[in-house]
């Protein structure tokens, strides 16, 4: 009614956006702050802009970097849950977060077996990293996405925290724990993926998971947050414009 276009909610990309928002919240988020980051995401990150297909930033993450810096306390009440299908769970910081506060120290002895599978403190989307990479993986096999962005994110954080731990073991996490912990696999796979915030061309698609996992390393070793993915994501989809205009794909038909 406000752009005076036929209504584009049965195409499904609110839906979309809605689940990718919740992945990104804890279970604890009252309605009401879920509520107007939904309005957030829809509201100002893509209808604002002229809607489905015209948004320069991600819709998820942007409803999320709004929650995470307007209620803060509520974004950051972690629940640990207990058991496979237990509905108990104890509050608790995450592996990010002890990481932030105390240090490698705190983080010594995390079983990497346990964080791939379940049971770890986090939003929805950092409770299995195996349940996200299998539906990565799915969306590989139906050519929904293409996997240089990604492969990107993972390539860069895994040599950037490599170096850091080869010169300071004592300060900087190892590899397999930035892998693994955090919403680094979640918007690696479903959010720095999206079609409209993404880059056209494979080039550019490499150039964009290089900037975004710099940008996570910078973040969690030397930020004020223990995260850094939705930053650096948000930050990306800035410079996706001059990648394009950088980096252009081969038009059909020509050499």
């Amino acid at each position: 009614w406000m752009l005076k276009r036929p209504s584009t909610i049965g195409d499904l990309s609110a839906v979309v956006t809605g689940l990718l928002l919740a992945m990104n919240l804890p279970a604890t988020t009252p309605w009401w702050v879920v509520v107007i980051g939904a309005l957030v995401a829809i509201g100002v990150a893509k209808m604002s802009f002229g809607g489905l297909g015209q948004n320069p930033f991600n819709p998820a993450i942007t409803g999320r970097v709004f929650l995470l810096i307007s209620f803060p306390t509520y974004m950051t009440d972690w629940t640990i849950p207990q058991g496979f299908i237990s509905t108990d769970a104890v509050s608790g910081a995450t592996l990010l977060g002890k990481y932030a506060e105390g240090g490698v120290e705190a983080v010594a002895g995390t079983d990497y077996l346990h964080t791939l599978f379940l049971n770890i403190g986090g939003s929805a989307g950092e409770i299995s990293a195996l349940a996200l990479l299998l539906g990565f993986g799915y969306l590989l096999v139906r050519r929904v996405i293409k996997p240089w962005t990604t492969l990107s994110i993972f390539g860069t954080v895994a040599l950037v925290s490599l170096i850091f731990w080869l010169i300071d073991p004592a300060k900087f996490t190892d590899p397999l724990f930035n892998l693994l912990t955090g919403g680094l696999i979640l918007g690696a796979c479903f959010m720095a993926t999206d079609y409209v915030t993404s880059p056209m061309s494979t080039t550019g698609c490499v150039i964009y998971g290089v900037g975004i996992g710099l940008l996570v390393m910078l973040i969690r070793y030397f930020g004020a947050y223990p995260e850094g993915v939705s930053f650096a994501i948000l930050i990306m989809n800035m410079a996706v414009p001059l990648l394009n205009n950088w980096c252009h794909q081969k038009k059909y038909g020509r050499k």
